[in-house]
């Protein structure tokens, strides 16, 4: 059984000589844990990597949606839907949601994402025709308006067709191809970037027990087989993001496990995008009921993901997460241009 090797990142200012630069960006690593199934973890010098993993490891990431992925970047959430968890039912009307985009926008959002279909543990499947009229007028909208990048936020070719002719940039597919096949035909076609998440289940049924042998483990090899699945279709690796879903399928110790543990997808050589703003455990832990008041443990989550080289964080508090980004980055770099 082969094995799996985590980076054990940093961001310390005293970096030992020999250290490697974790995907092009702002971590570095000089250890690296090897995980196998049945057995306990061991560390290794990560001079000691097999070529293949360290060259994927170490590869800078190429730019997405026009975007560098050398820094964290942050993914602002707009859903036009009437049943989110979090903000369903307050951007669902056009001139409500047009108006969210310009104050994402000016609050620094790097991405938006645009979803017309809630997946919300116990949500329904939408339509094909009513997500489409959600989420295609209003991109064309924006797009007259902003150039920020977009990202449609659907499992269905259909609409991700709508909206790519619309004016999106790139499609974020929380099923990785498995809810529509005809989906990755769709975006080899058009060219753009995609974003394949793991998910155990459907939202309707997915909270529904979810299990796993090694939730950290048969994450990474469900992305593993969807990342060559979508490079078989006709995808680049550069043009893939890789999302390990939390909160879609999985249990409060099973999201913890794999933020924990979330560098291990470095090795997949595919930019990291974590979604966990506003979810049900940050409520749980924090003994907040209410998703719109859960901005400071989201953010806490954000943190931990960006210290673990983790390259986009999807939010719903863009302003807030701004600030913090900004705090962090000043820390990190603090006497960087004096050394």
């Amino acid at each position: 059984m082969s094995p799996y090797y985590r980076p054990i990142p940093s961001t310390d200012p005293a970096r030992p000589e020999g250290a490697l630069t974790l995907a092009g960006g702002w971590c570095w690593f000089d250890r690296a844990e090897v995980l196998e199934r049945g057995r306990a973890p061991v560390l290794i010098p990560a001079s000691d990597l097999p070529p293949e993993v360290a060259m994927h490891l170490t590869a800078p990431r190429a730019p997405l949606v026009g975007l560098s992925m050398d820094a964290p970047r942050i993914m602002a959430i707009l859903n036009v839907t009437p049943d989110s968890f979090s903000d369903g039912g307050v951007f669902n009307a056009k001139d409500a949601a047009l108006n969210r985009a310009r104050v994402l926008a000016e609050e620094g959002a790097d991405i938006l994402d645009v979803g017309g279909e809630s997946t919300r543990p116990g949500a329904d499947v939408v339509e094909i025709d009513e997500e489409t009229e959600r989420t295609a007028p209003l991109i064309l909208a924006i797009r007259s308006q902003l150039s920020l990048p977009i990202s449609i936020d659907t499992r269905k070719a259909p609409v991700a067709r709508a909206a790519l002719a619309a004016g999106a940039d790139m499609v974020n597919d929380v099923a990785a191809f498995t809810h529509d096949p005809h989906l990755a035909g769709v975006v080899a076609e058009t060219g753009v970037p995609v974003c394949l998440m793991h998910a155990k289940g459907d939202p309707k049924t997915m909270q529904q027990a979810p299990d796993y042998d090694d939730v950290l483990l048969d994450v990474y090899d469900f992305l593993a087989a969807r990342v060559a699945a979508a490079e078989a279709a006709g995808l680049a690796r550069d043009a893939i993001v890789i999302d390990p879903g939390i909160g879609f399928g999985k249990t409060l110790e099973h999201n913890l496990t794999l933020l924990q543990r979330l560098s291990l997808f470095h090795a997949l050589g595919c930019p990291i995008l974590l979604g966990a703003s506003r979810k049900r455990f940050i409520g749980t832990l924090g003994h907040e009921p209410e998703p719109a008041q859960r901005g400071p443990g989201s953010i806490a989550v954000a943190l931990a993901g960006i210290a673990q080289g983790v390259q986009i964080v999807r939010v719903h508090d863009m302003k807030q997460t701004r600030q913090a980004l900004h705090l962090e980055r000043a820390i990190r770099n603090a006497g960087a241009s004096t050394q």
